[in-house]
């Protein structure tokens, strides 16, 4: 396979993108190189077109096979970009060896490690019932750097509708109650609703709907980092990638569509609803021609941290364009029932309290 490493210009190791900045610093002696730009552009494909050609699922591809220009030693890995497993340096492989789709876009890192701390450490504070060593996990020495893959999705959609409108009036109603042992006759006001059968169309242009290219981050702790910067991804440059893994992508792009279609067609019954306007709206049917369906394949920046409680493995996962943390937290069940115990005593007070003051 081919394969790119960037040697330090001053010392001779390998260097790595810097969160934040456009340059490759040298760990060890802190010479930079400018991140050069090589023309490339961000491209997005006709989804129809690629679907219909010939190819291995993806889960079929080989690994690569990463040999360190550093130490020489071979490294085998599923990811487009690791370390070398023995010095450590920094490995990338070349977006379209072996790889069915290439990243068309990446958004940089701009939290640095050392900031990721201050985040994790604003997310605990956060966490109520949370156990007392739940602090460990602001140590981050144990975070890395991974760019994740994620699919994004456009298409221009006309949608043609069918429902009913709902519009609310009111009639006078008579009714009898008994009040006081006599028979009392009564009106009131009582809303009622008129259905009348609707038929039209909207339209709406869907641009980077974002779904996640990865089984191995849960979902809803990606969903929780939203929202991301998109408009400032760059065109894909391998020199990102270095010092920081990167996953290849485990869910095909026309998986990838379903999802996105679910959330289309969501937002597009949100509008069918609005343009039926009236009171309630009920939606039957909804047919949606999708035109000019395009995608890509971008890489997104998330800091992973994992810690373990109580024979139990925790993974927090921290935006690494916006600090944004999400995650799973374990519950201290002495805290929990502390807190119990004094809600309870409150009660019981508050109780006492009402009863001897009836007296």
């Amino acid at each position: 396979m081919t394969q790119t490493q960037y040697p330090c210009a001053g010392c001779g190791a390998g260097v790595e993108f810097a969160p934040g900045t456009t340059v490759l610093r040298c760990p060890y002696c802190g010479h930079e190189t400018p991140l050069a730009g090589d023309g490339r552009v961000v491209r997005e494909h006709d989804f129809r077109a690629f679907a219909a050609l010939p190819r291995k699922p993806v889960g079929t591809l080989a690994p690569h096979v990463f040999t360190c220009r550093n130490c020489g030693a071979q490294t085998t890995s599923d990811r487009i970009s690791d370390r070398c497993q023995f010095c450590g340096a920094a490995l990338v492989a070349t977006a379209d060896d072996g790889e069915q789709v290439v990243p068309e876009a990446v958004l940089p890192f701009a939290v640095e490690k050392a900031a990721v701390r201050d985040h994790l450490r604003g997310w605990v504070k956060s966490r109520w019932f949370a156990p007392s060593n739940l602090k460990k996990v602001t140590e981050a020495e144990s975070a890395h750097s991974t760019y994740l893959p994620h699919w994004t999705f456009d298409s221009d959609t006309r949608s043609h509708y069918s429902g009913q409108r709902g519009d609310h009036y009111y009639v006078t109603e008579t009714y009898t109650e008994t009040v006081n042992g006599q028979s009392q006759t009564r009106q009131r006001q009582v809303r009622r609703t008129r259905w009348t059968s609707v038929s039209g169309q909207v339209s709406r242009v869907f641009d980077d709907i974002l779904v996640a290219g990865t089984t191995h981050v849960t979902p809803a702790h990606l969903d929780a980092l939203e929202p991301w910067p998109l408009t400032s991804a760059e065109p894909y440059r391998p020199g990102f990638l270095a010092g920081h893994e990167t996953l290849r992508y485990d869910i095909e792009p026309e998986a990838g569509f379903t999802t996105a279609r679910t959330r289309m067609d969501d937002q597009i019954r949100d509008d069918a609803r609005h343009d039926i306007g009236g009171d309630e709206q009920r939606v039957h049917d909804v047919n949606t021609d999708y035109r000019d369906l395009r995608f890509k394949l971008m890489l997104l920046p998330v800091w992973i941290a994992c810690y373990l409680h109580a024979g139990h493995t925790y993974t927090v996962l921290v935006n690494g364009r916006t600090g944004e943390v999400a995650g799973e937290r374990p519950y201290s069940k002495p805290k929990i029932a502390a807190a119990v115990l004094a809600a309870l005593t409150l009660l019981t007070a508050i109780i006492l309290f009402l009863v001897l003051r009836a007296r």
